[in-house]
């Protein structure tokens, strides 16, 4: 399945799909996130919130619940499936089909691994998982829900690790694109 749908990106990722992808994600970045990072702030104040942490316990977690009180906790639960149904598939839209564009260009000057691609689709995937077992937490609270509250953190960390590594594979493919073309255009000369 994974080694199917990652030469499926590589097929579906060209140019202008991931022109179209980025120019989707700084639009996002510039005309959405900002409104709901005011709005989050809003909800969360000093307690910070779980899905822009890097880590946090289960305690963290239901500390952050007792601060956003009824009202919060039901705007952050809102936000879940709202806002954050479509950001994991922006990012994911972007770096996804990015990885696998430049992947072509990079590959022939280094052995960078094909598989990469999969990486911001896996960040999506612990990022729906985060927003799942964060959401059930605050539903549920003041009642514990065990075992939950402790994975969500388990899936914030792999959410970040993903998205930051999905972020320096972007990065190391342009470079090695780079250096391949600087390569093609001195033999050529």
């Amino acid at each position: 399945m994974w080694q199917g749908l990652s030469d499926w990106l590589e097929r579906f990722s060209k140019g202008w799909v991931a022109l179209i992808a980025l120019a989707v994600f700084l639009l996002f970045t510039a005309l959405v996130l900002p409104q709901q990072a005011l709005a989050a702030g809003k909800t969360a104040g000093e307690a910070g919130s779980p899905d822009m942490s890097f880590y946090y316990t289960a305690q963290d977690l239901y500390r952050m619940a007792e601060a956003y009180g009824e009202e919060g906790r039901a705007a952050y639960i809102r936000a879940r499936f709202t806002f954050d149904l479509i950001w994991p598939l922006v990012y994911t839209f972007f770096l996804a089909t990015a990885i696998s564009w430049l992947h072509r260009w990079a590959a022939a000057s280094a052995r960078l691994p094909r598989r990469l691609n999969l990486a911001p689709v896996l960040a999506a995937l612990f990022d729906y998982l985060e927003n799942v077992s964060t959401s059930l937490v605050m539903l549920r609270y003041p009642q514990p829900t065990v075992v939950v509250d402790a994975l969500a953190s388990i899936f914030t960390v792999l959410k970040w690790v993903l998205v930051y590594g999905s972020f320096l594979v972007l990065l190391l493919a342009a470079a090695l694109a780079v250096v391949r073309r600087l390569k093609e255009a001195t033999r050529r000369s």
